[in-house]
């Protein structure tokens, strides 16, 4: 690539950068949505450009409150096998085990 292309696609990426920086306004012509029933005053463009709660919703929970161990996940298995099946006699001895007296 040469000097001089680069130059153009550098000053061609720095007039495609420049942009009007400013409050959002309606097309010359047109107003913006009047204002719903209920409502005590008209929105301005930047409320109404906000996204919903629903759209974006914040995040309320922590993943890691406490830590602790992970049940074992009979059908998290490696490629290739297949889970055993399942024995309730099997699962009842497992409880006991694990149950203190």
């Amino acid at each position: 690539m040469t000097k001089a292309r680069a130059a153009v696609i550098l000053l061609a990426l720095g007039i495609a950068g420049c942009g009007k920086v400013g409050d959002l306004e309606p097309r010359s012509g047109n107003s913006l949505p009047p204002k719903a029933y209920g409502q005590k005053e008209e929105q301005s463009a930047a409320a109404l450009t906000r996204p919903s709660v629903q759209a974006r919703p914040g995040r309320t929970d922590e993943l890691l409150k406490r830590s602790e161990r992970r049940e074992d996940d009979q059908f998290d298995l490696p490629p290739g096998k297949t889970a055993k099946p399942f024995d309730p006699e099997e699962a009842v001895a497992e409880e006991l085990e694990e149950k203190p007296s």
